[in-house]
C-alpha cells in the first residue's frame, strides 16, 4: 500500500511537472504546493549537511567542495521500493532517463546548478527535483538549501549573505515546514546559524528537529550531552545526533552502507551515548523525520481535502466561463456558431427592448435631437418679407398675379418643406450610430464569442453590413415622407383661411386692395409658416414611425438573416476558420485541465490512502 509520503511526493512533482517552478520558487499549483508539508534541510556551510543527507539516503551524490556548494535549492524524494529491485535516480528534468551511476547523478546537479547561475559562486532560488527508489530509505520529502554563511568571498555579490537568508526564509517560515536544523557538535550551540533562523520562524520549537553532526570530533573529555538531552537547548522535537564520514573516507569513496554500521557501532560503544543509541544516527534520523511526516500529512489531510475541493469547483466555474473545447465534426460546429449567434442576437434585442440598457437613446433621438433639429431650421429666414416678396414676384414671372399668389406659395412651401431632409436624415443616421454601437457593446457582452476571434470578426462585419442596408431603406422612406409633404399640398387648410377685406367689411375686389403691400406679403408669410407647422407636426410623428419601422424593427427581425444563409453554405473546413480560438485562450483552458485533472486525482488518490488506514 502506497504511504502518505509517497502519495505526497507524486502530488508534489505533479505540480512541478504542470506548470515547472518559477525564478520566485512558486510552483504551478501554489496553494496545493503550499498545502503539502515537506522537510527543509538548513545548517552553515561546512555544518556537515550534505554527509547528513548522504547517509539518509545511502549513496555519495552530492557535490562537494569549498564554500558555497549548494546553490540551488534540491528538492530531494526518497521511495522505498521491493528488496531487488532495480535502485535508480531520476531528474524531473530529464525525466526519460534513469541514472544508476550516482557519481552521474552528481554531476547533473553540477550541470543543471550552472545552467542557470554559470561557473560562478551566485545562487538561484529556482530548486532542482530529485528522487531516489532505493530498497535502503524512507519515504521522505528532503529540501537541501543553501548553506548560511556570515561574508561573502571572491566571486559573491555583497548581497550574498542576505540572499541566501532570505531564501532559506521563504522555505522554513512555510506553517507546514518541517526543519531539520543541522549544528556541528564542535561548535557551541549558542552560535548555530541553523538554530538562530529556527527560533525566528519556529520561537516554540514546535517544527524543529535539531540534528547534532561531527559528535567524534569534539575535544577529548567533552560531549552533547546537554543538546541530545535537550537541556542545553530545548525543542518540542527530539535532538538526533549523528557520525558523518571522514574526509578520508569520502575520498576514498567508502561504502555509505559501512559507513551506516560503523555509525551505529560508535554510538552503541561511546560511554557518553550508548544509552541514547537506539535514538541515534543517520537511520534512526530517517525513520523519526518520516514518521512524523506522515503524522503531519495525516493530520493535514481534511485541510488538504478542502482546499482540492474548493480549488477544483473554482476551476470547474473557469472552464465554464471560458468554454469547453470545440467538437470536430461539421454538424457540431455549425450548431455551437448558431447557437453563439443566437447568444448575441439575443442579447442585442434584450437591449433594444429595455432588458439591457441602450433602446433608450433611440427615443432620445425621437423626442429630444429631431425636435431640436427642426427648431433650429431657417423657416424665419425663408418667410422674411424680403424673401416672401422676392419668391412671389419670381413666381408671377411678367404678369403679376390676379388674386393669390398660388405658384408664390407652392414656391415658399416648397422651399420650407425641403429644409426637413436634413432632420430626416440626420435621425436615420443618428439610429444607426446607435445601432451600431449596441451591436458592439451586445458581441462584447456575448462571454462566449470572446473565445472566437475570427467568428466575432464576421459576425460584427454581417451586423454592420446589415445595418448599413437598413439605414439606406430609412433614408428612402423618411425623405419620402418629406417629398410627399411637397407633392401634394393640403387645400383645405387654404380654404378655411380668412379672405382679405376692404374697409366695409366685404370680400376685397382685386382693385381695392394693394396686393404689393408689406402687410400683404405679411400675410402670405404667416399662412405658409401656419402650414409648415402643420407639416412640421406631421414630420414629428411619421419620421420616428418610419426609422423604427426601417431599422429598428428590420434589425430585430432580420440582423443576421444574410449571415446565416452564408453560414449555412460553408463547409466544414470554413466552419472550422470560424471556430479558430485566441491561442492564449487555448493554452489557458489547457492548463486550467491540467491542474483540475491532478486535483481530482489527488483528491481521490488522498481518500483512498486515507480510508485504507
Amino acid at each position: 500500500m502506497e504511504s502518505l509520503i509517497g502519495l505526497v511526493n507524486r502530488i508534489q512533482r505533479a505540480c512541478t511537472v504542470l506548470g515547472d517552478f518559477d525564478g520566485e520558487g512558486a510552483a504551478a499549483l501554489p496553494a496545493l504546493w503550499e498545502a503539502l508539508p515537506s522537510v527543509a534541510v538548513v545548517g552553515g556551510q561546512s555544518s556537515g549537511k550534505s554527509s547528513v543527507l548522504e547517509s539518509v539516503v545511502g549513496r555519495d551524490f552530492l557535490p562537494r567542495g569549498s564554500g558555497i556548494v549548494t546553490r540551488r535549492p534540491l528538492v530531494l524524494q526518497l521511495h522505498q521500493i521491493e528488496e531487488g529491485q532495480p535502485e535508480y535516480a531520476e531528474f524531473l528534468h530529464l525525466p526519460n532517463r534513469k541514472f544508476t551511476d550516482y557519481s552521474l547523478v552528481r554531476k547533473e546537479i553540477q550541470d543543471e546548478t550552472e545552467r542557470l547561475t554559470g561557473k560562478t559562486k551566485q545562487i538561484s532560488p529556482v530548486p532542482i527535483h530529485l528522487s531516489i527508489y532505493s530498497p535502503h530509505v524512507v519515504n521522505l520529502t528532503l529540501v537541501d538549501l543553501p548553506g548560511l554563511t556570515k561574508v561573502a568571498v571572491e566571486g559573491q555579490p555583497d548581497s550574498i549573505v542576505q540572499d541566501i537568508e532570505n531564501m532559506v526564509h521563504s522555505y522554513v517560515e512555510k506553517p507546514n515546514c518541517i526543519i531539520l536544523a543541522i549544528s556541528p557538535a564542535n561548535q557551541d550551540i549558542a552560535t548555530s546559524d541553523a538554530m538562530k533562523l529556527s527560533r525566528e520562524v519556529d520561537p516554540t520549537g514546535e517544527r524543529t528537529f535539531g540534528v547534532l553532526t561531527k559528535l567524534d570530533l569534539m575535544d577529548q573529555g567533552t560531549n552533547a550531552l546537554d543538546v541530545l538531552e535537550g537541556r542545553a537547548y530545548r525543542l518540542q522535537q527530539p535532538w538526533v545526533g549523528v557520525v558523518n564520514r571522514s574526509q578520508a573516507d569520502i575520498n576514498k569513496n567508502a561504502d555509505m552502507i559501512a559507513a551506516r554500521r560503523r555509525e551505529r557501532e560508535y554510538f552503541a560503544t561511546s560511554p557518553d551515548y550508548s544509552h541514547l543509541a537506539n535514538k541515534m544516527g543517520s537511520e534512526y534520523l530517517a525513520k523519526l523525520l518520516s514518521q512524523h511526516l506522515e503524522s503531519v500529512i495525516r493530520a493535514q489531510i481534511p485541510s488538504i481535502t478542502a482546499l482540492i475541493n474548493k480549488t477544483s469547483d473554482e476551476l470547474e466555474a473557469q472552464m465554464e466561463r471560458i468554454g469547453r473545447p470545440v467538437a470536430v465534426d461539421e454538424g457540431a460546429k455549425l450548431y455551437t456558431i448558431l447557437e453563439l449567434c443566437r447568444a448575441f442576437d439575443r442579447i442585442f434585442k434584450e437591449h433594444l427592448d429595455g432588458g439591457r440598457p441602450g433602446g433608450e437613446r433611440i427615443y432620445g433621438v425621437f423626442d429630444n435631437q429631431l425636435p431640436a433639429a427642426l427648431r433650429k431650421l431657417p423657416i424665419d429666414r425663408h418667410l422674411s418679407i424680403q424673401n416672401v416678396k422676392k419668391v412671389v414676384s419670381e413666381a408671377d414671372g411678367y404678369q403679376p398675379h390676379l388674386i393669390a399668389p398660388e405658384q408664390g406659395y407652392r414656391r415658399l412651401i416648397e422651399g420650407a418643406i425641403g429644409y426637413f431632409r436634413g432632420p430626416a436624415e440626420a435621425s436615420v443616421d443618428a439610429v444607426h450610430h446607435i445601432l451600431k454601437e449596441i451591436v458592439r457593446k451586445s458581441i462584447g457582452e456575448a462571454e462566449d464569442l470572446r473565445r472566437f476571434p475570427t467568428l466575432k470578426a464576421e459576425l460584427a462585419a454581417a451586423s454592420f453590413e446589415a445595418l448599413e442596408r437598413f439605414r439606406e431603406d430609412g433614408k428612402k422612406t423618411t425623405l419620402r415622407l418629406v417629398d410627399m409633404e411637397s407633392s401634394y399640398l393640403t387645400v383645405e387648410f387654404f380654404r378655411k383661411l380668412p379672405q382679405e377685406v376692404d374697409k366695409g367689411g366685404n370680400p376685397a375686389s382685386a382693385s381695392a386692395v394693394d396686393r404689393y403691400g408689406e402687410g400683404h406679403y405679411r400675410r402670405i408669410a404667416s399662412n405658409v409658416s401656419s402650414y409648415i407647422s402643420m407639416v412640421m407636426e406631421t414630420l414629428k410623428i411619421s419620421i420616428p414611425k418610419a426609422v423604427v419601422y426601417c431599422q429598428v424593427r428590420e434589425s430585430k427581425r432580420s440582423l443576421l438573416n444574410h449571415f446565416y444563409t452564408q453560414i449555412g453554405r460553408k463547409e466544414g473546413k470554413d466552419l472550422g476558420k470560424l471556430l479558430d480560438e485566441d491561442p492564449a485562450l487555448m493554452e489557458q483552458r489547457q492548463q486550467m485541465a491540467k491542474k483540475l485533472e491532478l486535483y481530482k486525482a489527488a483528491r481521490q488518490e488522498i481518500e483512498s490512502v486515507s480510508w485504507s488506514r
